[in-house]
């Protein structure tokens, strides 16, 4: 049973039974076996892994409860998770999950600064040369359930003191400190002009220099540097990883995305910044909720509002709040979700009374994207509610306006494009099909000003719903054809 296939368990016979988690998520893929066995051979090819060598009868003894050595149990979840849009876990698939060392495994990561700046030296690196569509080693793929969670709350342990004299020696070598207040000025502005690249060219663009300059600040992170010093430096490493990985999600390397937020999470603890920790923890949760994992990204945002609760600024407090609405309209709960729509919208207005200076990184967090937010929480409770028209129609005039606000603002064009999608969608839960082909034409001109793969396959999913639920309309089966034109479908350059 062993040979080039990577066969794992050696059980008899008698003992094997069949393995009806693989075998579910197999029939509903719609694949053959041998299709099965060619994209694993692929996929394993693109990993380096060359040994593997696939066929229909290994397929077949894998259903029929054989375990397969890694990384083929890691490739079977990323085939099955891109197939579904949602993360299919190893464990999902009735595969045991192979013990992994910390610096390989995807998130549960030591909490100490030094390997911090290890972990994420070593991630940057890899990515720099491997960085095309993710295939970044075997060893990456999502997490998802307890194995994302409770790692993830080690987040709120304190970290333990150092000895007075271990304090004392690194003050005594860090004195000489190189850089210079100017120069640390630099790279924080820095991180600023590659968020505004974001918002404005999606994550497509520019993300290899946002991972180069998250490796330079790595190498500082391993110079001696006064302990003031390299808190900033941490931080500044905490919002280049959380900016990567959002560039990683936005272009679809999701086990990438995922690997850069927990980086970015560890990076800023050991900052001592936890509203920014609560912040990289929102875009974890947006990964999830995106994923189809709600009750994970509910997990993430209580997480984050717990850990903040004593130091988040209004305008933070009220985006945790409108993501804890997008996480319960996704899992059905309307009653919690309105609840927590009332409370984003609530603390966004002490956001005006609130006197101190905020983070360039909740600037994002306009009142355009409060409406933004709000309206797709109530869109997505239409879909769980089967298309609720009630739910559709308190969508609406909220994203109108997040809309309208959006279309004044030159630099969250990403932003714009994905409203747009929203209000087409939000006419098509109303049937209002020509109103709704209006706003996708608009919506494809803007996708074709970024570097979205996010903003290309939300417009793709709508223009497929107005074309099965209203294709016989002229105006709607035309919306093929200029999709076919404005956004081929083409490998994404990362």
């Amino acid at each position: 049973m062993g040979g080039n296939g990577g066969s794992g368990s050696h059980a008899t016979h008698a003992d094997k039974r069949p393995n009806e988690l693989l075998g579910s998520w197999f029939v509903r893929s719609g694949w053959s076996k041998g299709e099965l066995a060619r994209q694993v051979n692929r996929r394993a090819r693109q990993l380096g892994a060359n040994h593997i060598s696939t066929d229909t009868s290994r397929v077949r003894r894998w259903l029929d409860g054989e375990n397969p050595r890694e990384p083929i149990p890691r490739i079977l979840s990323e085939l099955f998770s891109e197939r579904f849009g949602c993360v299919v876990a190893v464990e999902d698939l009735g595969l045991r999950a192979a013990h992994q060392s910390p610096s390989t495994s995807g998130v549960d990561l030591p909490w100490t600064g030094p390997q911090t700046v290890a972990l994420i030296g070593e991630f940057s690196r890899s990515d720099l040369m491997l960085a095309r569509r993710g295939f970044l080693g075997s060893s990456l793929a999502l997490s998802a359930g307890p194995s994302l969670i409770e790692p993830m709350q080690r987040w709120l342990v304190p970290s333990p003191p150092v000895p007075r004299e271990d304090r004392e020696t690194a003050s005594a070598s860090r004195r000489p400190g190189k850089l210079s207040k100017p120069e640390l000025d630099l790279l924080e502005s820095t991180t600023v002009m590659f968020r505004q690249w974001d918002a404005q060219c999606g994550g497509g663009l520019r993300r290899k220099a946002v991972v180069g300059q998250l490796h330079e600040v790595t190498d500082l992170l391993q110079e001696p540097q006064p302990e003031a010093t390299t808190r900033r430096l941490f931080k500044v490493a905490a919002e280049l990883a959380e900016l990567a990985g959002w560039m990683s999600y936005d272009i679809g390397l999701q086990p990438t995305a995922q690997k850069y937020f927990v980086l970015a999470l560890h990076a800023a603890k050991e900052a001592g910044d936890r509203p920014l920790g609560s912040y990289v923890l929102s875009s974890m949760s947006r990964q999830m909720i995106h994923l189809g994992r709600p009750d994970d990204a509910l997990e993430l945002i209580h997480l984050a509002q717990y850990g903040s609760r004593d130091c988040a600024s209004p305008r933070t407090q009220s985006m945790l709040y409108a993501m804890e609405a997008r996480a319960y309209a996704n899992m059905g709960q309307p009653g919690k979700c309105k609840r927590a729509v009332r409370m984003a919208e609530d603390t966004f207005a002490d956001a005006a009374d609130w006197d101190e200076p905020e983070p360039d990184w909740i600037r994002f967090f306009s009142e355009a994207e409060l409406y933004g937010e709000n309206s797709h929480s109530f869109r997505d409770l239409a879909y769980v509610a089967g298309r609720s028209p009630t739910y559709a129609s308190l969508a609406e005039p909220l994203m109108r306006r997040a809309v309208e606000l959006f279309a004044q603002d030159a630099e969250h064009q990403r932003s714009y494009a994905l409203n747009l999608i929203g209000m087409a969608t939000v006419h098509l839960l109303q049937r209002e099909p020509e109103q709704s082909t209006v706003l996708a034409r608009q919506a494809m001109a803007e996708a074709k000003k970024v570097r979205s793969e996010r903003v290309n396959t939300r417009i793709r999913k709508t223009v497929d719903t107005a074309v099965r639920d209203f294709g016989d309309l002229a105006d709607v089966s035309e919306l093929t054809d200029q999709l076919a034109v404005h956004l081929p479908e083409t490998a994404e350059a990362v």
